[in-house]
């Protein structure tokens, strides 16, 4: 916040339009969200606790009869509980955390400051992003002590990742515009949970889309969750990946330009 304030002088508000203005100042405001997040770590060690928890639950639970085996089983989720990491670590906390900012009056404060106007959004989804990034790296601690390993190469591993966080990047600016636009907290919570189980649930995560019920094969064939499970599974395993990457990357992009822009305005009308 102080590096922020010392930029007030006559030119600060021209520079803080420009681009790399409002990254600097982006990038400071994350900085605080990730020093919040030091002093109060359990939404973040609730993204991670999740996806863990239902990785475990479901290779030993459905390994043997969905797969024949835990370990072919693992192969199978694990790409998918990336993605799950990368959208829960940020999902169900980035419209909220801003909700309650906005309500305690912190963004009033960000208003009297000559930063640019979408600063504080960016900022709040950037923590996210480094967030999401630790989830997806103890999720891989944790897959790596149950058996899983890559079956690809460190370039495509990385590329996995990098399709994750930029796939839930862009998804947390669903739950930014919702924070941004209702007053109770409370919504945007139950948002949250009501989005996380078709969106995540109805996918290619636990089985095979082929495997599922015919209503909800068609959910899960269009669902982009979907699509960017078997690019993280492809990239990872080296299944076929068929137009997956390319359809995640579609699906990642127009979540950005319709939400982030929408976000953007709702903010600037409340502000």
């Amino acid at each position: 916040m102080t590096d922020i304030a010392t930029a007030s002088h006559a030119g600060a508000a021209p520079a803080a339009r420009r681009p790399a203005g409002l990254l600097r100042h982006s990038l400071i405001l994350a900085g605080r969200s990730l020093a919040k997040s030091a002093r109060n770590p359990g939404a973040a060690v609730n993204g991670v606790i999740t996806p863990a928890i239902f990785m475990v639950l479901f290779v030993y639970l459905f390994g043997g009869s969905v797969a024949g085996s835990t370990g072919e089983y693992l192969n199978h989720l694990f790409p998918g509980i990336v993605v799950l990491g990368a959208g829960l670590s940020g999902m169900l906390s980035s419209g909220l955390t801003l909700n309650i900012d906005m309500k305690k009056g912190v963004f009033d404060r960000f208003r009297s400051l000559p930063i640019g106007r979408s600063a504080p959004l960016l900022g709040s989804v950037l923590a996210d992003v480094v967030r999401c990034a630790a989830a997806i790296a103890l999720l891989f601690g944790i897959g790596f002590l149950m058996g899983f390993r890559v079956h690809t190469d460190a370039a495509s591993a990385l590329a996995a990742v990098a399709l994750a966080l930029g796939f839930g990047f862009c998804l947390n600016w669903i739950t930014v515009f919702l924070g941004v636009l209702v007053e109770d907290e409370g919504a945007v919570t139950a948002f949250g949970f009501i989005a996380f189980i078709p969106l995540m649930l109805g996918t290619s995560l636990a089985a095979p889309v082929d495997t599922l019920p015919g209503w909800l094969r068609t959910w899960a064939g269009i669902n982009p969750v979907t699509h960017a499970m078997d690019a993280s599974r492809a990239l990872l395993t080296g299944t076929p990946a068929h137009d997956s990457v390319l359809l995640a990357l579609i699906w990642s992009a127009a979540t950005f330009i319709i939400f982030c822009p929408m976000a953007i305005a709702a903010y600037n009308r409340k502000h």
